[in-house]
């Protein structure tokens, strides 16, 4: 009586299994769809308007001459500002909360639970904070700077959450480790348990980029420019970017105008993949060396 009360135990854990597997692959399959179903139209309108004139010409009223050089250029600007001022500061926190408050305090569950409630704030209001503190506080104006920094706001929760994530996950051997040989708490955190997670940390801040390399919204608010003649020779000059160029050219009732929006999606999508690449390529090498 009891093997046959196992072995129906063990039938219905095996239909269950084979049931979420059948929910996970129709999920998987899915989001296939769902993506080709994006990218066919986008390549399909957009890939014949790229070419080398479309990329090294200035926007314009005639489609044969429009291009996306100011707004490749400003996005490479943005991206740059946001990463340098957004992984020192997200790590930074993140060995702060996870390293040197005391894991079970008040003060460390009210900061990861601010901390958890920022990363899902619409980009709008970061929008909104960008053009109070950085355009009219500080006086940056509406520049590529006061973009950048309003991006790596906006980002910054996400890079702290799966930084908090990464360190925790940690072996504690390492930290007991550097401790036996001498190492002061602050060596150990900077020479052995953020090297080691740094793979981690590294997928986070993939993840806050691939989020603010599409944003319009927000640059839109501190002054992102839809039309630029010209190139961007300063962090405190006016910019375009990307997402602007195409909430431009998507907005117009030309049909023409929707293949460049199309076709500048499609370079828009190739700069993710490169800003992505280099990410992988470092989280695969530091990960090879622990």
């Amino acid at each position: 009586m009891q093997r046959h009360g196992l072995g129906q135990n063990l039938a219905r854990r095996n239909r269950l299994d084979r049931l979420f597997k059948a929910v996970c692959l129709t999920a998987s399959f899915s989001c296939l769809l769902v993506l080709l179903a994006m990218l066919v139209p986008l390549v399909y309108n957009g890939l014949p308007f790229v070419d080398w004139q479309f990329l090294t010409s200035f926007p314009s009223s005639r489609v044969e001459n429009a291009g996306v050089k100011p707004a490749i250029v400003g996005t490479f600007y943005l991206m740059a500002i946001t990463v340098l001022v957004v992984f020192p500061l997200g790590v930074a926190t993140a060995v702060f909360i996870e390293e040197f408050l005391p894991r079970k305090s008040v003060l460390t569950k009210l900061v990861r639970t601010n901390v958890r409630n920022l990363a899902g704030v619409p980009s709008i209001v970061f929008g909104i904070l960008g053009m109070v503190v950085f355009v009219n506080a500080l006086g940056f104006g509406r520049s590529l700077v006061s973009g950048g920094l309003t991006l790596a706001l906006m980002i910054l929760p996400i890079v702290v959450i799966t930084a908090c994530e990464a360190l925790r996950s940690v072996p504690k051997s390492i930290r007991l480790a550097a401790y036996a040989v001498g190492g002061t708490r602050v060596q150990t955190v900077f020479y052995h348990v953020v090297p080691c997670a740094l793979p981690q940390i590294l997928t986070g801040l993939i993840l806050g980029v691939s989020r603010a390399i599409g944003e319009a919204a927000p640059l839109i608010l501190i002054g992102g420019l839809t039309y630029v003649a010209f190139l961007p020779e300063n962090i405190f000059d006016s910019f375009t970017a990307l997402p602007i160029q195409i909430y431009s050219w998507a907005s117009r009732p030309q049909v023409e105008f929707h293949h460049l929006a199309a076709g500048a999606i499609l370079v828009l999508l190739a700069i993710l993949v490169l800003f992505n690449s280099v990410a992988i390529y470092l989280r695969a090498k530091y990960k090879r060396r622990w």
